[in-house]
């Protein structure tokens, strides 16, 4: 919408102008402490939510293959009394 008045046109273009400059000041803060996040989480030995979830995953594969290999075991080995 555009005006006569040629003052608020420039009051709008200001406007406008130092919105999209603090959205551009927001996104760089935000970046600036995501980085500093993931420089701190890595100094204190955390890991990220990725890398848990796949070790996650590796332990239940794991475990699975431990009662497994127990079963078959189990299976296997004669008791006391048929060895003797």
């Amino acid at each position: 919408m555009q005006t006569q008045n040629p003052l608020l046109d420039e009051i709008s273009k200001l406007t406008t102008a130092a919105v999209g400059l603090a959205q551009a000041a927001g996104d760089e803060a935000k970046a600036a402490m995501r980085a500093q996040l993931d420089r701190l989480a890595v100094e204190m030995d955390f890991v990220r939510r990725d890398e848990f979830e796949a070790a996650r995953a590796e332990i239940a594969q794991l475990r699975d293959e431990i009662a497994r290999l127990r079963s078959e075991v189990g299976g296997q080995a004669r008791s006391p009394e048929e060895a003797g």
